[in-house]
């Protein structure tokens, strides 16, 4: 648990017990073909008749549409037919979320389990939060306080997530890295219905800062930025509605929130990640979704470890859903 520096308050995000660093390939190939020019130099041999010539009645008929992409469970629409139930963390990292223990499977096949008691008239829609940019508190080679989780275990967990029908979120920690670069990386994951992003901006440093020494902070204008980016993938690739999720600890975390513009294909949610026991945490919710932009859904994070200290409880799934207003994202770490 970490005291909030701005307001003195007890709260917490994703990783706050451990930053781990992981380190990364990709190959393209090219299929070309070429015709056979025939005897008499025409492009076809000679001699072949006209019926040979002409397309078949099967070729002249017109192809069906390809179906368009649709979320993992159908549809093409997040909200509100969906509530999100999700678990984050990184492999081998337990201290970074529930995803980080255990065989994977088994830990959707407990998500699962656990989200039913969060439908409430919707269709639940289980999310693996995989934090693929984490936070460092040295510099790194290239001075940007952050490490890229490998390819190849962003791969395992969305071949995870395709088998279970669920949400890939790719967690975001910038450190001193661009945020926006760090989303643009991952276009290629991006380019799927089922992969969307997750900001944590309390990682996001300002120069000067080291993760873990202060928070860090994100803006109105900047998560703006990333969700245009974010559009233009939906349109160029004709995918679903994708989700965009930023985790909130404290408001001092988000700047100028007001100017913060949701364009058409992106799902927003924002995530209010206050630790303690319940009393504290409502506290928390109540400051953090007031006067909440428009287009915003709301999140709420419950931590095992964290809230459960002093002998306090987990909040129960009814108290979350009696929260106002109801989250339409439930994530456990």
């Amino acid at each position: 648990m970490r005291t909030d520096v701005n307001s003195g308050h007890a709260s917490g995000g994703s990783g706050r017990r451990a930053l781990l660093a992981a380190g990364a390939t990709t190959a393209a190939g090219l299929l070309a073909g070429c015709g056979t020019s025939g005897a008499d130099g025409k492009g076809e041999p000679s001699g072949t008749s006209q019926a040979a010539r002409s397309p078949s009645p099967s070729h002249r008929r017109s192809r069906r549409p390809r179906p368009r992409p649709e979320l993992p469970r159908g549809g093409r629409r997040v909200f509100p037919s969906h509530r999100l139930v999700g678990y984050c963390g990184l492999p081998g990292a337990t201290a970074l979320g529930r995803l980080g223990t255990g065989d994977l499977d088994d830990r959707v096949d407990e998500l699962e389990r656990r989200g039913r008691a969060y439908a409430d008239g919707r269709d639940v829609l289980p999310v693996l939060e995989l934090l693929a940019v984490v936070a460092n508190p040295s510099a790194g080679p290239d001075g940007t306080y952050r490490t890229r989780t490998p390819d190849s275990t962003i791969r395992t967990f969305h071949e995870a997530a395709r088998r279970h029908r669920a949400l890939l979120l790719l967690n975001i920690q910038p450190g001193r890295a661009d945020a926006l670069d760090e989303v643009k990386a991952l276009d290629r994951w991006l380019a799927h219905p089922d992969v969307g992003i997750a900001l944590d901006p309390e990682w996001e440093m300002g120069p000067g800062q080291i993760p873990g020494d202060t928070y860090g902070h994100t803006s109105g204008p900047e998560l703006t930025r990333i969700a245009r980016h974010l559009a233009s993938l939906v349109a160029e690739h004709d995918l679903p509605e994708k989700v965009f999720v930023y985790h909130q600890v404290a408001e001092s975390v988000v700047e100028d929130e007001q100017e913060l513009d949701v364009p058409e294909g992106v799902s927003m949610v924002k995530s209010a990640d206050g630790i303690g026991d319940a009393r504290l945490k409502r506290h928390t919710w109540k400051r953090l979704v007031d006067a909440l932009p428009d287009d915003l859904r709301t999140g709420f994070k419950l931590f095992f470890e964290e809230d459960t200290e002093g002998g306090s409880r987990l909040m129960s799934p009814d108290e979350v859903l009696g929260l106002r207003p109801r989250p339409s994202y439930v994530m456990y770490e």
